[in-house]
């Protein structure tokens, strides 16, 4: 359980933070870099969620708690040794990674097939996901150069990749299924 009394510590006053192991690194580090990130993605969705009803409400509130374990999970490096840590160490699982595979077939059946790129906009809800999208894209690649120098949960990483694709989806649908997708016309303002 988290329990925050005090809101500033004054101990990354020098530039380094604590892991969730308590491993003290720069605040500049790959993992830092990488959960910060998450954490970015989980703002932008905060505004997304603001502008979605019902279902879509609902998704975005489970991928919000999901960025969190996330978060959790990019925080504590080596995964070989969790089971010594004092308490159960939260890592992305396969079932979240296919939660959101089964979520972007139902909602893409709905779906006309694409002729064209989209370009971000539309209403007011497929602009911010379309703006979380390229969040995801980044976190994913800070996670990607994590796990290629420090290791990383890989469920982490798939986690990551099928998030951007649903809220591509995602936003196809809050644009009325897509009839208010803007389609990119190449060399249209030549």
């Amino acid at each position: 359980m988290v329990v925050l009394n005090k809101i500033y510590t004054r101990t990354g006053d020098q530039g380094d933070t604590a892991l969730s192991n308590g491993e003290r690194v720069p605040k500049h580090a790959l993992r830092v870099e990488a959960y910060g990130t998450v954490d970015e993605l989980n703002a932008t969705l905060g505004l997304a969620r603001l502008h979605a009803l019902d279902e879509m409400a609902t998704r975005i509130a489970t991928i919000q708690n999901d960025l969190f374990d996330l978060g959790a999970d990019l925080s504590r490096p080596g995964m070989d040794q969790d089971a010594e840590a004092p308490y159960p160490v939260l890592r992305i699982i396969q079932t979240q990674v296919d939660r959101l595979e089964a979520e972007i077939d139902a909602m893409n059946a709905a779906l006309a097939p694409l002729r064209s790129f989209i370009l971000p906009g539309g209403s007011a809800l497929a602009a911010h996901l379309h703006l979380s999208r390229t969040v995801a894209r980044r976190a994913e690649r800070g996670a990607v150069a994590l796990a290629a120098a420090e290791g990383a949960n890989p469920a982490a990483l798939r986690y990551l990749n099928r998030l951007s694709d649903w809220l591509f989806v995602a936003g196809r649908v809050a644009n009325e299924n897509g009839a208010q997708d803007i389609l990119w016309v190449p060399g249209a303002s030549r």
